[in-house]
Order: structure tokens, then sequence, then C-alpha cells
């Protein structure tokens, strides 16, 4: 099962990953992006991709 994990010290809050997410996994939060819904993430690794600062991994 995958799981998305945000490193916070790189993530900005720029809600890309909000945006780019097929499954509404990622909400933004006060001062970082959060993994609302871990077990909904699908693998595509589109947040991953997408990220500016490189902040999301998913793993396997």
């Amino acid at each position: 099962m995958p799981q998305p994990k945000i490193d916070e010290k790189k993530c900005t809050n720029c809600g890309t990953c909000v945006e780019v997410c097929p499954m509404g996994v990622f909400e933004k939060g006060e001062k970082t992006a959060k993994v609302a819904k871990p077990s909904e993430c699908i693998g595509c690794r589109a947040c991953e991709v997408q990220c500016p600062e490189e902040a999301i991994k998913v793993e396997d």
C-alpha cells in the first residue's frame, strides 16, 4: 500500500499536491501540507513529481 510522506522542513504549503492529487489525499495545513487521507493514495506519484520543493516521497 503506497504511503505518501511530506518532509515538513522542505514543504512551503504551496498547495500543488492538493491540486494534482486525483484522490484528494492532501490538504493545506497552517504551515505545511498534510496527508489527510493516506488510505486513499493509489501510488500515482503525481504529488511527488509535481512538488516544486521535492518535499513528498511516496513509499511502497
